[in-house]
This record gives structure tokens, C-alpha cells and sequence, in this order.
């Protein structure tokens, strides 16, 4: 009986990290074919277990308009992010999606909630995110985001700037 109980219970645990794997390609997908502003949801979860930093390879993802056309990348690196226009789209520093959007409604929280963790012993202060923008007579050169934590802050973090580099190219993305 017990080692039906475990065979059991190794196999559901199996099932739920197949569907949360599921859950996550839909989740992107989603993002990526929406025409709406994407709404940034508070976790509900408590985040006082320890997060699980993700630690990948150099990774690149494309950012494309609903059009198919590049506008920029996400490089991928040990815990960074940098995130880069194409040379060739010219994107404003000061856009509203930039400013009001992608760093007081994304990264900011996301550092105040790390500040508030490592102030209480969850994580330590050297995992606090971290993020530069850097930019060069008003055109938007790279964001670099330091620390962004697991696969679910990856994830949200991707479509977060996905979303507000397609609003910035309507907005201000004209050719060089």
C-alpha cells in the first residue's frame, strides 16, 4: 500500500509540473498576440519562502510587432537581463510606455518588494533587482535588469517589455 501511495504521488507531482510548464507557454503566447495594456497582478502568494533564482546559459529572445517586424532583443545571462532595440528603430527614452509603465509599474515594485525581502532575511541584499537605462540623445541604446529572480518574474518581466516596446514603436518607433 505504501508504495502504491508513493508511486501515486510521484506521478501527481509529475502531472502538476507538466501543466505548470503548459500553463506558461500558453501564458506566453497570450502575451505575445495581445493588442491590450498588460496588467501587472500583485502575486497572491506570500513571497516569504525563499525564491528560486534562476541561473540559465546566454539566452536571446526577439521582440517582434504584431507585424513580424524586429524591434529589438532580450539577452538572457545568469540572473541579467538586457534588453536592446534594433539599430535600425529609433525609440524614445522619455516615451510614457517606457517611464510610466515598464519601470514605475514593473520594476520598481519589483525592487521594493526585494528591498522589503531583504530587509526581512528572505533573500539576501546582493539579490535585491537591480536595473540602468541607458539611452543616448533621447534614443533608447539598452535597459539592463539585475537580479530579476525566477522563472515567474522572467516571464512576467518578458512580456512586460515586449508590451512596452510594441507601444513605444507605435508611438515613436519610425525607421532611422
Amino acid at each position: 500500500m505504501k508504495t502504491f501511495l508513493e508511486r501515486r504521488l510521484k506521478q501527481q507531482e509529475e502531472e502538476v509540473g507538466y501543466l505548470r510548464s503548459f500553463l506558461e507557454v500558453v501564458d506566453s503566447l497570450l502575451a505575445e498576440r495581445s493588442f491590450r495594456p498588460v496588467k501587472i497582478s500583485t502575486p497572491t502568494e506570500t513571497t516569504a519562502a525563499k525564491p528560486n533564482v534562476v541561473t540559465r546559459t546566454a539566452d536571446s529572445v526577439p521582440i517582434l510587432t504584431v507585424d513580424g517586424v524586429r524591434i529589438g532583443s532580450i539577452q538572457i545571462e545568469q540572473g541579467a537581463l538586457h534588453v536592446t532595440p534594433e539599430p535600425n528603430v529609433n525609440l524614445d527614452s522619455d516615451s510614457p510606455p517606457l517611464r510610466s509603465f515598464l519601470l514605475a509599474k514593473v520594476l520598481e515594485p519589483m525592487q521594493g518588494k526585494d528591498k522589503e525581502a531583504a530587509s526581512a532575511g528572505v533573500i539576501p541584499p546582493d539579490h535585491i533587482l537591480t536595473y540602468n537605462v541607458e539611452q543616448e540623445a533621447g534614443r533608447l541604446k539598452v535597459i539592463h535588469i539585475q537580479n530579476y529572480g525566477d522563472d515567474r518574474r522572467l516571464l512576467e518581466l518578458k512580456n512586460a517589455i515586449r508590451w512596452t516596446l510594441r507601444r513605444m514603436y507605435e508611438k515613436t518607433g519610425s525607421k532611422k
